[in-house]
């Protein structure tokens, strides 16, 4: 029996489809994977990918900004205010983003800089351009 999946964020449901397993990093937990008869879960998620393993083949990965994760009776349940399916992703804005993040933290700016090259960071894993 397939995982039941969802990926949803407050503007849209990004993914809804059936799956073998569903890959994600949590905060401060690591990476983590969900498979048919999980015991029951909730987890917050770190600004990461998650990839969705698709029952009839093939994968949809996401670039997931923060949210949490909800895995119970083969339903897996990805709650966040933003993320990006890997097709939607323009990686050279995210590119410039991360240059942009790395230059702010060598300058000491940080605060704010380490959030956004985080974020930078998965989209371009997501979209396979992670160098």
């Amino acid at each position: 029996m397939p995982l039941a999946v969802e990926l949803v964020s407050p503007e849209r449901t990004l993914f809804s489809g059936d799956a073998t397993i569903v890959r994600a990093r949590t905060v401060g937990g690591g990476d983590i994977a969900f498979l048919p008869g999980h015991t029951p879960f909730v987890g917050a998620l770190a600004t990461w990918t998650v990839e969705i393993t698709l029952a009839e083949g093939g994968s949809e990965i996401a670039a997931v900004h923060g949210g949490f994760v909800e895995v119970s009776n083969d339903h897996v349940k990805i709650l966040t205010d933003l993320a990006e399916l890997a097709s939607t992703i323009d990686t050279e804005r995210a590119r410039r983003a991360e240059e942009k993040a790395r230059a702010a933290i060598a300058k000491g700016d940080e605060a704010e800089a380490e959030g956004a090259l985080a974020r930078a960071t998965a989209r371009l894993a997501a979209s396979g351009q992670l160098i």
